[in-house]
C-alpha cells in the first residue's frame, strides 16, 4: 500500500492597495510641510545665535576707536 500523495496548499495573498493621485499629493504636502517646519526652526536657532554673538561682541568686545570707515559710492568715478 502506498502512502497518499502530499497535499499542497497555495496561499493567495490579498491584493495590494493601489496608490492614487490623492495619496501621492498628501504625501508630497506632508513632506513639504515637514521641511518648512525644520527650515523655520533652524532659521530661528541660527538667527538667535547671530543676535547673541552680536550682543556679546557689543558688550565684551573692544571699544570702538575713532570714527568708522565710511564707504562713499559716487556715480562719478
Amino acid at each position: 500500500m502506498q502512502p497518499p500523495p502530499p497535499i499542497i496548499v497555495h496561499v493567495v495573498e490579498q491584493p495590494v492597495q493601489s496608490t492614487t493621485v490623492a495619496d501621492v499629493l498628501i504625501g508630497a504636502f506632508g513632506l513639504t510641510g515637514a521641511l518648512v517646519v525644520v527650515a523655520v526652526l533652524l532659521g530661528g536657532v541660527f538667527g538667535a545665535i547671530l543676535i547673541g554673538v552680536k550682543l556679546l561682541r557689543a558688550k565684551y568686545g573692544p571699544a570702538p576707536t575713532g570714527k568708522p570707515d565710511a564707504i562713499h559710492i559716487s556715480p562719478y568715478a
